[in-house]
């Protein structure tokens, strides 16, 4: 039988085992308090979570071979060749984002997370992956020359829950009715079935499910509130991440890889262009 220790040895010895497993959590301890992933983690692992929206066409959706396809896809898929990694694609709806991000079940997220500082409280970004131009998109049953035509309780606006620009129509059009629904496609449906009048939003991210509705006089009211950038999420003070991310982006924006990507699937250049000097400041 072993002697009992001392109470004086026995302390820190617990306390020095806590450390030790506190410490050695990996990526497949999420949800039971482990360490964020890091870099070395990734490359240990040798694969990089990305978190993309499957219905969130043309930034990712499921295609007619049922994989996963986009812009974003093709761009994380570059980020894994740059790092030396396989890329495991992870479904994330718009709101999942920030909460995947800090619970660990992704190492970036993308899917147009706008820039601000609220989510920065929470995760870090890296330099501007591309821009988002706000803009309306209606029909012609509604009689609206400008975006500040819809401040009014006869209109109700649909946007989706998570998204940055629910706040700020809040801000900028209080008066008009909100109905929030889960999907990209479900906004321009809401529309099309007369359950909304018209969304403020990137209309670059939407347009596309307007070809499901023929019989619907679709209408953009093209005046911007705003032009914002979007960059990837990553946790919270995971530098060595951001910084190696931020090293590839700057690369493939001076290269045409970005630009020519967006252009291949939105069919023409972003509205407004990327600026770089923005690093990763909100």
């Amino acid at each position: 039988m072993m002697a009992r220790l001392p109470r004086l040895v026995l302390l820190p010895l617990m306390l020095a085992m806590t450390a030790l497993a506190a410490c050695g959590g990996g990526r497949d301890d999420a949800g039971a308090g482990a360490r964020i992933s890091s870099l070395e983690a990734i490359r240990e692992a040798g694969v990089l979570r990305a978190g993309v929206n499957p219905n969130f066409p043309p930034m990712s959706v499921y295609g007619p071979t049922n994989q996963l396809e986009g812009f974003d896809v093709d761009v994380a898929r570059r980020i894994g060749e740059e790092l030396g990694v396989a890329v495991e694609l992870v479904p994330t709806e718009a709101a999942q984002r920030v909460p995947f991000l800090s619970s660990n079940r992704i190492d970036i997220a993308l899917g147009a997370l706008t820039m601000t500082p609220e989510r920065a409280n929470i995760i870090d970004f890296t330099v501007p992956l591309h821009t988002e131009s706000m803009n309306v998109l209606t029909t012609d049953k509604v009689d609206a020359q400008s975006w500040k035509d819809l401040n009014s309780s006869d209109i109700t606006l649909v946007n989706m829950r998570g998204n940055r620009s629910v706040s700020l129509l809040d801000e900028e059009l209080p008066e008009a009715r909100k109905l929030l629904v889960d999907g990209n496609a479900d906004t321009v449906r809401a529309i099309a079935q007369g359950r909304a009048d018209a969304m403020v939003e990137n209309i670059d991210f939407f347009i596309g499910f307007t070809k499901n509705y023929p019989q619907v006089n679709w209408r953009l009211i093209e005046d911007p509130i705003f032009v914002a950038h979007c960059g990837i999420g990553v946790p919270k003070g995971e530098d060595a991440l951001r910084e190696a991310l931020d090293d590839i982006l700057v690369k493939l924006h001076e290269t045409g890889f970005i630009e020519e990507r967006w252009t291949h699937w939105y069919g023409a250049p972003m509205s407004a262009p990327v600026d770089l000097d923005r690093g990763g400041d909100i």
